[in-house]
């Protein structure tokens, strides 16, 4: 398979950072093709501006997905974009490699889609009239492709679950597994969640690295997140779930054919989950 490990992390001694340069190592060694695309490393361009439509001319107003849809429709982007788009259309499988930063992405990696989900290319696309709006949510450009989160959480894994502080994982997911990922037709796999990541000693990175390298190399033949279809016939022709799916369902879940997918499964006991990565009283020891 070919895997593009999409990396948004700005120090390469980081955990994040062990993690994907083992996986790339781990990816080779299985005789994958990988390609990486760190972003701080590249000096990726994370604002969308005029700056991305080098033919345009200065002293037009600028309408940013018009822009968008008329440069990728001409061949006129700006190199770096089309890369990364070529990049895409070459993956099998993509990682998004990333910390949890703000209940979401870094900036960098946010820019990453703003610019290369061109117009056209990952949204835009397919017939739009009728009940049927457009190549999207489980059709378009990516359809047969697959795509896993790799994140990094500083907080405890009891804060992201179904009664956290912070609201579960899930949730927090949501805009970039079925908005970022589903819309331009990835299979999405269930991520891989590191909780407490700046407490972790040696021997439990190590246990970690082997969590992820495993679900790294078997990302093939993981059941995908079983979101369900805008185009199969289970929401109207404005885009809404039908009153007899899922009735007794609430929240993103919603979305998804039973059984849904849940990160965090509550087991009953505060703070204790499954899988549970590293001890939710970690906190009670001063980090050295």
């Amino acid at each position: 398979m070919n895997y593009l490990i999409v990396y948004a992390h700005p120090e390469p001694k980081s955990f994040s950072g062990y993690l994907k340069d083992r996986a790339v190592e781990s990816l080779e060694a299985a005789g994958h093709e990988v390609i990486v695309s760190d972003l701080y490393a590249m000096g990726w361009k994370a604002v969308a501006d005029r700056d991305d439509f080098p033919e345009n001319d200065p002293n037009e107003t600028l309408y940013y997905s018009k822009a968008s849809r008329e440069a990728y429709a001409e061949g006129k982007q700006s190199s770096d974009i089309t890369e990364e788009q070529r990049k895409l259309l070459w993956a099998d499988a993509v990682i998004l490699q990333f910390p949890l930063w703000w209940y979401g992405m870094p900036a960098i990696l946010k820019g990453w889609f703003d610019r290369v989900y061109a117009f056209g290319f990952a949204y835009g696309r397919g017939k739009h009239g009728g009940g049927h709006w457009g190549d999207r949510f489980g059709e378009g450009i990516m359809k047969g492709k697959r795509a896993m989160v790799a994140m990094m959480v500083g907080g405890r894994m009891a804060h992201y679950g179904p009664r956290g502080v912070n609201g579960s994982i899930d949730d927090l997911l949501w805009p970039i597994h079925h908005g970022v990922l589903y819309y331009p037709g990835f299979d999405v796999v269930p991520p891989t969640i590191f909780y407490e990541v700046g407490r972790v000693d040696p021997s439990t990175v190590e246990a970690l690295t082997e969590h992820y390298l495993e679900r790294v190399l078997n990302m093939a033949d993981a059941d995908p997140i079983p979101f369900i279809m805008q185009n199969g016939g289970d929401y109207d022709d404005v885009q809404v779930l039908k009153s007899h799916i899922n009735p007794e369902m609430r929240g993103h879940a919603l979305h998804q054919h039973h059984p849904a997918f849940i990160s965090n499964t509550w087991l009953g006991v505060s703070g204790d989950y499954t899988p549970r990565h590293i001890p939710p009283t970690s906190r009670d020891i001063e980090k050295p």
